[in-house]
């Protein structure tokens, strides 16, 4: 067994501490203008737009940062925009080349917004065409989960947005971010047997809904927009954990796969209450607690929970026979 996913997910800590490294200095100049601006855009797709969900959920739980998500392709139809607006646009994607958010990135240009990219390919248009360019450093991805770009794309957000927000909490967290590359160093070690016998247990299930609440919500939509659908090649629906009862609910029935994320925050007692139903109804749950995993800000559950989903993910495709890294109909930008 040797998938390009299993070499990328196990670079994720050195491309981590290399993009803390050497681009220290232009997330500082970004996190310094998000101080004065009065709105904040983050635009992005797949992947990267669930970055942008799980940042911008965790500064409206803990700040008073006027912050706004769109994908590409809808920012570029976006009426609202106001030339010379005092605003900040963060673009993010892993190849720099993504359609529709190339095409948003340049519509802000237009309106004189102050436009960044998160991109982990240097020479890519992206790169070229924002006012500041932020370069992840994993090298070059081939995997179509992209781990390297998802872990060191949240942190550019992350340390951008927190550092220049009013944040009671956010020295200490800044601080536990810096500290991420060894925690999942350890936990890419630690993790990998457990999920390995998870995934054979539920290898031939067909469809999973997946809930998190917060900044858990970003990831959940990762886990079955990309993880479960492009890695494993599985049906997955993801939901708001308070979206449960509004809907999901008339589909529980025994033996249904349903993976929540849960990190106690204030929210998470809606996500509690979906767990104790779904006992109740006897479905088959999978619960990721970010308390087993690490003592952390709760703020930073997603760093934390997606490495033993990353696992989980990698054994699902591989006792279903797929490559976890490679695609059907995606195709990856490569120049």
């Amino acid at each position: 067994m040797a998938y390009k996913m299993y070499d990328e997910m196990m670079e994720q800590p050195n491309a981590l501490r290399k993009t803390f490294d050497l681009e220290a200095s232009k997330l500082d100049i970004v996190s310094q203008k998000v101080v004065d601006v009065d709105k904040i855009y983050l635009v992005g797709c797949g992947s990267s737009i669930s970055t942008c969900y799980s940042v911008r959920d965790a500064l409206r739980m803990s700040t008073t940062m006027n912050i706004e998500v769109f994908s590409g392709y809808e920012f570029s139809y976006n009426k609202y925009l106001v030339n010379g607006e005092n605003s900040i646009a963060i673009f993010t994607s892993q190849s720099g080349e993504t359609a529709d958010t190339l095409a948003a990135l340049r519509k802000a240009n237009d309106y004189g917004i102050y436009t960044v990219s998160i991109s982990n390919e240097p020479d890519s248009s992206m790169v070229k065409e924002a006012k500041t360019a932020i370069v992840t450093r994993g090298d070059r991805e081939t995997a179509i989960l992209g781990t390297k770009t998802y872990i060191t794309q949240l942190a550019c957000l992350y340390e951008i947005l927190f550092k220049g927000s009013d944040y009671e909490n956010k020295d200490v967290l800044l601080s536990q971010l810096h500290e991420m590359p060894n925690l999942i160093e350890d936990l890419l070690i630690s993790c990998e047997e457990d999920n390995k016998k998870l995934a054979e247990e539920f290898k031939d299930e067909e469809i999973f809904y997946c809930l998190g609440s917060g900044p858990n919500f970003g990831l959940s939509y990762k886990l079955a927009m990309t993880m479960f659908m492009e890695g494993a090649i599985k049906h997955a629906c993801p939901l708001y954990a308070a979206e449960f009862r509004h809907g999901l609910i008339e589909r529980v029935e025994k033996d249904v796969p349903i993976v929540f994320l849960y990190s106690d925050f204030d929210s998470d007692e809606i996500t509690q209450k979906a767990i104790d139903f779904s006992e109740n109804q006897e479905l088959k749950i999978i619960n990721y607690k970010l308390s087993d995993y690490a003592d952390v800000d709760k703020l930073l559950s997603p760093f934390v929970l997606v490495i033993p989903l990353e696992w989980f993910i990698y054994y699902l495709a591989h006792f279903n026979n797929e490559d976890p890294g490679a695609t059907r109909h995606i195709g990856k930008v490569r120049y």
